[in-house]
């Protein structure tokens, strides 16, 4: 197994070089265990390792320290000694989402990956709104998204073309399948997206297929799958935490736990790219400083009375509006808080720096 395999490539060999001279070597983390992590090696060789103090102290927020599918330069030790994580590379992708809860913390839910697919169905899983949030924490991340209306076998054919359409319809960038995973339909769409070195993750619900797609990628019962619930189309997913899987056909999987809050990790500027249709009505307002309510001349309001604006698909968007607001607000205010800590800390140091000279100055004046 070469670095190769594992998604290595150019730029992080590149940052990867002042490492070299101090003896660290590249590795790939597949597992996060809270307090070590198990990591991939050249040839296959797998490490528990831990993390070092630097690296801790040196990371801004939680969502800065190691996370599965990171780079990271590993200081191997002897039969007796710890592995030890001195740095971590540089994430060319991170697809993430905002803790669950009033949190202002981002987690990692899966770094450096090419892909992102989303596992849903037709049925009593099936939500416009919610695809709208994972498409906007796909863009964010620079990673390409992929939707499978799976479990296609349990619903009419309508019903799935009608899923598959309306979530076409959210943006043209994804690529949206209809598919079965007890038919392996699912595992021969994700063979077009797998290549040696290419990382993928896939997240969904809990019970819309996602361990089944898991052990037909893997060629093997890796994960036993629950039965589902027939009035819910629920089920229990066995994944319980992340990692990172290298597939023998060759391309990299990361599997998640079921998701059930999207909670939203994002910006201004990338919820007015994923709902740039109604940027575009709004600019037809007669006035620029338009409400979009009882305002005279408002385009948002004519065209939500006529159907041209799905009225729930507005209401997701001012909802979506809301939440980036009160999160850039919790933001701000989470790094006021940090930043007052910090000078506070500073003053105690200096002032503790000051006592103690003064103290060496009394105990022995003739150093000074």
């Amino acid at each position: 197994m070469t670095l190769e395999d594992l998604g290595w490539n150019d730029a992080f060999a590149a940052e990867f070089k002042p490492f070299i001279k101090k003896g660290w070597v590249p590795a790939r983390l597949i597992r996060d265990n809270k307090i070590t992590y198990g990591a991939l090696l050249e040839g296959g060789k797998e490490l528990e390792v831990i993390m070092s103090g630097k690296v801790y102290h040196d990371a801004e927020s939680d969502a800065e320290l190691p996370a599965v599918g990171d780079w990271v330069a590993l200081d191997v030790g002897g039969d007796d000694e710890d592995s030890v994580i001195r740095a971590r590379l540089s994430r060319q992708t991170c697809f993430s989402r905002k803790l669950p809860g009033k949190s202002s913390e981002e987690q990692v839910m899966a770094a450096n990956v090419s892909v992102v697919v989303v596992v849903t169905d037709a049925g009593s899983d099936f939500n416009p709104r919610r695809m709208e949030r994972y498409f906007m924490l796909i863009e964010r991340s620079k990673a390409k998204a992929v939707v499978l209306v799976n479990k296609s076998d349990l619903f009419p054919d309508d019903l799935n073309q009608s899923a598959k359409e309306e979530i076409q319809a959210l943006t043209a960038e994804a690529d949206v399948y209809i598919t079965s995973a007890a038919k392996n339909e699912g595992l021969e769409v994700l063979k077009k997206y797998l290549a040696p070195g290419v990382s993928i993750t896939i997240v969904g619900s809990s019970g819309v297929g996602k361990s089944t797609l898991v052990n037909q990628l893997l060629g093997d019962e890796w994960q036993w799958t629950s039965e589902v619930n027939e009035l819910t189309g629920k089920g229990r997913h066995t994944t319980t935490a992340r990692e990172l899987l290298v597939l023998e056909e060759g391309g990299i999987l990361i599997d998640n736990p079921g998701i059930r809050e999207v909670q939203m990790w994002t910006d201004e500027t990338t919820l007015r790219e994923s709902f740039a249709d109604i940027d575009e009505i709004a600019a037809q307002c007669k006035f620029h400083d338009c409400k979009h309510g009882t305002d005279k001349g408002c385009a948002i309001r004519v065209a939500v009375e006529s159907g041209e604006l799905p009225h729930d698909r507005y209401e997701s968007y001012l909802k979506l509006e809301d939440e980036v607001a009160q999160l850039k607000k919790r933001r701000e205010k989470r790094k006021m808080n940090v930043e007052r800590r910090a000078k506070r800390d500073h003053k105690v140091k200096a002032r503790n720096l000051a006592d103690r000279i003064d103290y060496e100055k009394r105990q022995r004046p003739e150093r000074y």
